[in-house]
């Protein structure tokens, strides 16, 4: 199989250098390789087509796009680790449900023998990558679930 990326002059956007970066971990496990190429066929290119509109996001909105494995938080990329990422979609999923630190550990992380206080600390540190957003609140005794009116939204076509 061969992949051909027609790239126009410019910064990548995120999804695109995304793409680029998995194409060149396989090229690097030896699974096949990377090598520029020169037109493939001397017809013209296509336009490229315009983006969709999309309407302005809010300054505290946070947008999981499910099939790039990215978070959005208005204009803004956020860098979540596996763990933390697989958190937040997994709470933004089961709105209104408190889930204890062992479900959590056995849905999130898929195990249930790690110290429950692994949790807190991902939950800490995906807060504070997500500042100015409420989204994860604390059911004191209990565990965890998505904050009622947490600005966040599930898009599984992205």
């Amino acid at each position: 199989m061969t992949i051909t990326l027609d790239l126009v002059p410019g910064p990548l956007s995120p999804r695109l250098a995304r793409l680029v970066q998995l194409l060149g971990e396989l090229a690097e496990s030896g699974e096949g390789q990377l090598r520029p190429v020169e037109d493939v066929t001397s017809e013209p290119r296509p336009a490229p087509r315009p983006a969709t509109a999309e309407p302005p996001a809010k300054p505290d909105q946070v947008r999981i796009l499910a099939g790039s494995r990215m978070v959005r938080q208005a204009d803004r990329v956020i860098a979540l680790t596996r763990i933390e990422y697989e958190l937040l979609l997994f709470l933004a999923e089961r709105p209104r449900r408190v889930f204890t630190r062992l479900q959590l550990l056995s849905s999130v992380w898929g195990y249930e023998h790690a110290v429950a206080r692994t949790v807190d600390v991902h939950v800490r540190r995906l807060r504070a990558k997500l500042a100015g957003s409420e989204v994860v609140t604390t059911v004191y005794g209990v565990g965890y679930r998505l904050a009622d009116e947490a600005p966040i939204s599930v898009d599984h076509r992205s």
